[in-house]
């Protein structure tokens, strides 16, 4: 913590971190809140710090540190932003009448704590012994943050993914669960299925009926 204070306010790390401070508080507020409008207030405003978040780093910071800190690391990272992109993306496409929008926000907010204490823990250190002039570096960030607040945020190739299917890869096992309800639901009797049965049973008692006639018939002569 002491580390973080000492760094100047400007520096690329001092940053990132701010921003990994702001989206946690954020997430602490949606698990202590009990009000429906105030967790969506919540979910729009942590989608919108994320995704600035994963543009400037990305853009950014992620290029200048990749190669002295190696694939391995790096690929995580990027990966771990995959999946949190995904989640984004189907946050921000589903209504608020999905029942899994909660539960999947918090599974957004798992996935994300994790890749900050990674980042944090591992990532970060070695990145600031790098002979990097951070400061230079920061004011980069700091300047596309302001055009992403002022232009928007474009779109991503996960919101694409997600878009492209029309929700049909969210929430699977929900979806098979309902699935699975249906199949066991007993079929309806197609309409006048139960008339046929009768004239059916009617027919066939006449054939009985003829036959015995006849056989009786026949023993008379």
């Amino acid at each position: 913590m002491l580390e973080k204070l000492l760094l100047p306010e400007k520096h690329a790390i001092s940053i990132l971190i701010k921003d990994h401070d702001k989206v946690k508080e954020l997430f602490d507020r949606f698990e202590k809140s009990g009000s429906s409008g105030e967790k969506e207030k919540i979910i729009a405003d942590s989608l919108t710090e994320l995704k600035i978040h994963a543009v400037i780093e990305e853009e950014i910071f992620y290029p200048a540190v990749r190669k002295q800190l190696g694939p391995d690391l790096m690929n995580e990272a990027d990966e771990e932003h995959h999946v949190a992109r995904v989640l984004v993306a189907e946050l921000e496409g589903d209504g608020r009448r999905n029942d899994h929008r909660h539960a999947k926000f918090t599974v957004l907010a798992e996935s994300v704590r994790h890749h900050i204490k990674e980042e944090e823990s591992e990532m970060l250190p070695k990145a600031k012994r790098l002979n990097l002039d951070f400061e230079a570096l920061g004011e980069q960030m700091l300047a596309r943050k302001k055009e992403l607040k002022r232009g928007g945020i474009p779109e991503d190739a996960e919101h694409n993914m997600v878009a492209a299917v029309h929700g049909r890869g969210d929430s699977p096992a929900a979806r098979a669960r309902t699935t699975t309800r249906k199949k066991a639901a007993p079929a309806s009797p197609r309409k006048g299925s139960g008339l046929r049965t009768v004239r059916l049973d009617v027919t066939r008692t006449r054939r009985k009926t003829k036959r015995a006639s006849r056989a009786k018939t026949s023993r008379s002569r």
